[in-house]
C-alpha cells in the first residue's frame, strides 16, 4: 500500500509560479509511474502530467505544455509539478497518483493509489 501525500498549493496571482510536491511512502516508489491531475469544481478529473519510472520521460496535457514541468527524485520517493505562468484556469485541486505500470498513462481509472489533493487557486 503506497500513501501519497501532496503539499505546495495556495493562492497566487495569475503569471505567478508554484511548485507542488508529492511524498510517497509505504512502497518502492521506483516502480510507479507517477502523474499529476487535477480537478475544479464541477467539472471532471483531468490529467496533467505523467512521469515514468526513472524520469526520463514526461507527457503533458495540451493545456499545461511549455508551463508544467514534472519531475521526480527517487532517492526521496518523491514527484514534483513546477508552474509557471498560472493562469486562472489552472485554478482546482491537483492531486498526485501513482500507476504500477511501464506505460505513460493519461486515464484517472487506470492509477492505482491517490494522495489527498491540495488546493491551487489563480486569481486573475
Amino acid at each position: 500500500q503506497v500513501q501519497l501525500v501532496e503539499s505546495g498549493g495556495g493562492l497566487v496571482q495569475a503569471g505567478d509560479s508554484l511548485r507542488l510536491s508529492c511524498a510517497a511512502s509505504g512502497g518502492t516508489f521506483s516502480i510507479y509511474v507517477m502523474g499529476w491531475f487535477r480537478q475544479a469544481p464541477g467539472k471532471e478529473r483531468e490529467f496533467v502530467a505523467v512521469i515514468s519510472r526513472s524520469g526520463g520521460n514526461t507527457y503533458y496535457a495540451d493545456s499545461v505544455k511549455g508551463r508544467f514541468t514534472i519531475s521526480r527524485d527517487n532517492a526521496k520517493n518523491t514527484v514534483y509539478l513546477q508552474m509557471n505562468s498560472l493562469k486562472p484556469e489552472d485554478t482546482a485541486v491537483y492531486y498526485c497518483a501513482a500507476d504500477h505500470t511501464v506505460e505513460l498513462r493519461t486515464s484517472s481509472y487506470l492509477y492505482d493509489y491517490w494522495g489527498q489533493g491540495t488546493q491551487v487557486t489563480v486569481s486573475s
